[in-house]
């Protein structure tokens, strides 16, 4: 109590003032604009209102101690004041009658709610005051009745999520839910379905459209694929052998299931005359068997692998006659044997032929697929755009200090031209000096021009992170570099791709990747526009022009 009297100390010269304009300001017409306070819905709640304690903000110059509620030490908020002369919050003293009883907090006379009466003077008076935004990083001032509109809008400003209730700096908020947000709607590129973030990596472990490779050939199939490959197609999957049922316990994989039959068919055939020997052997001679009732339909069918063991069964009285049967069957299927010997030796034959003509098509294929890369890269013509996708991957990975080096692929600066390709490196927190920078060079590579070009390379290169907002706003992460000629980086390469690399350690902060659109749709865009020195002293050019990629100046 005895704090609350020392800040209402500097109320008492203005007690005389304040009771004068007592009577004034009960018929005084409300002129002033205070911040609303809504309910979620949007409507202004006189409930709300009076649970509110007084402004908590910073003034500027500093609050004095007569606007100070004598009871939350704040601000006032909608002062109401007494017929004793002192001033509160509506809610403060509202909430003081209700809980203490009918008495003023300050000197304990009796006071009733009906003789509270607005001051509308000292609302003008606090609501005109300057303030500073409570948002951090904003250096805003405002007058009180303005700071609501200005937090509304106020790119520093903490506003939530709608998807994942995590609070942003408003500037900050897009950016988050388009492309950081866990709970962002994404689709699966192999299914189309529609998912969040957080739960795109789970799907991917199940989506039956998703390319998966086989554990045992490393061929791509669809998921959903994947069961009839291993029972049917896969040349490596194992299996058991044909002659199971007759005791062979043997695995191999697919494509040395003929071999096996062929190295071991003597075995199989003395396996399948065991078995039949021990069928045959399980009945009574019929000899003994005259004084024997037997009812046919005692015996139960064969298995359907055993078709002989169930002729057996069928007619036990004949037990020499059913052995000769067997004979002959075990002498057919030697027979079949000896074809289908020749027959997997001719096709094991066809399969090694087919074999290596398949992998000179895959050969063949291979020199196409590098020749188109290395058109490819011929129609550049100098300017390079390097899209960069799943980069949220490769952020991750920085961040758990798992090294991050990415290189472009190659393309030329012109026809014929110097190929060349870009090193991206993403450096650790951990790294001396350049901890948590974008690191940017370019390497030389072997091209098919390099004899009929002039080495050291010598030119001008543009590097530049190109930030993919929309709008007249753009601001690209730009720099300019010359080469110099006395640098191992611009020799004629000795090998694929020059390991001497030319460019900025510390192009960019990976922080600064927030503050612009500079990741979009989880790809970064890097562009390198060169210009050799040949194309600077040329007498039709005045001047720098960088070019696009179909020839004409930018």
């Amino acid at each position: 109590m005895s704090l609350v009297n020392s800040s209402f100390e500097a109320w008492d010269s203005d007690d005389a003032c304040c009771g004068a304009m007592a009577a004034c300001a009960l018929n005084a017409k409300e002129d002033v604009v205070s911040p609303s306070v809504e309910t979620p819905g949007g409507n202004p709640s006189s409930l709300v209102m009076e649970e509110m304690q007084g402004y908590d903000v910073e003034f500027d110059p500093p609050l004095e101690s007569k606007y100070e509620c004598p009871i939350c030490l704040m601000a006032l908020r909608e002062p109401l004041q007494t017929t004793c002369g002192h001033r509160f919050c509506k809610a403060c003293i509202l909430k003081s009658i209700r809980d203490a009883g009918s008495k003023c907090p300050v000197d304990n006379d009796l006071l009733l709610e009906s003789q509270l009466f607005p001051d509308n003077f000292a609302k003008r008076e606090i609501l005109s005051l300057t303030v500073k935004c409570p948002s951090q990083d904003c250096v805003a001032k405002m007058e009180l009745r303005h700071l609501e509109h200005h937090l509304a809008a106020c790119e520093f400003a903490s506003v939530e999520c709608g998807l994942c209730q995590q609070f942003f700096q408003r500037s900050q908020l897009q950016q988050h839910m388009e492309a950081e947000c866990p709970r962002r709607l994404v689709s699966c590129e192999n299914c189309l379905v529609e998912m969040s973030y957080e739960e795109r990596l789970g799907h991917e472990q199940t989506c039956p459209l998703a390319y998966v490779t086989c554990e045992y050939c490393q061929t791509d199939l669809v998921r959903k694929q994947m069961a009839d490959h291993y029972d049917m197609d896969c040349y490596k999957a194992p299996i058991p052998c044909t002659y199971t049922h007759f005791g062979c316990k043997e695995k191999m994989q697919r494509n040395d299931l003929a071999r096996h039959l062929q190295e071991f068919t003597q075995a199989h055939m003395r396996m399948m005359a065991q078995t039949l020997r021990s069928v045959s052997s399980s009945f009574t001679p019929t000899s003994h068997m005259a004084s024997v009732s037997l009812d046919p339909n005692q015996f139960e069918p064969a298995p359907p692998s055993f078709p002989v063991a169930s002729s057996l069964l069928s007619s036990p009285h004949d037990a020499s006659q059913q052995t000769q049967s067997l004979k002959e069957t075990v002498e057919q299927l030697e027979a079949r044997l000896v074809i289908q010997d020749h027959q997997i030796r001719e096709l094991i034959a066809k399969m090694q032929n087919q074999t290596s003509v398949v992998t000179e098509l895959k050969n063949t294929v291979r020199a196409l697929e590098d020749k188109f890369t290395e058109v490819e890269a011929q129609q550049y013509n100098g300017v390079f755009i390097w899209k960069i996708n799943h980069f949220s991957a490769h952020l991750r990975n920085q961040e758990e200090e798992r090294p991050v080096v990415i290189h472009s692929p190659g393309f030329y600066t012109g026809k014929p031209g110097y190929k060349l390709c870009l090193r991206m490196h993403l450096q650790l927190p951990s790294a001396p000096r350049c901890a948590n920078y974008i690191s940017l060079f370019v390497h030389t590579m072997q091209g098919e021009y390099d004899n009929l070009l002039h080495w050291p390379f010598q030119g001008t290169i543009r590097l530049s992170i190109l930030d993919q907002s929309e709008g007249s706003s753009i601001q690209d992460q730009e720099e300019i570099m010359d080469t110099k000629p006395d640098l191992l980086a611009f020799q004629r390469p000795t090998m694929a791709r020059n390991p001497k690399g030319f460019g900025y350690v510390t192009f960019m902060p990976i922080l600064a990747l927030r503050q612009r659109m500079f990741i979009k749709n989880d790809t970064l865009l890097v562009r390198c526009i060169v210009t050799t020195q040949a194309e600077l002293n040329s007498p039709r050019r005045e001047g720098f022009h960088p070019r696009n990629s179909d020839g004409s100046t930018l």
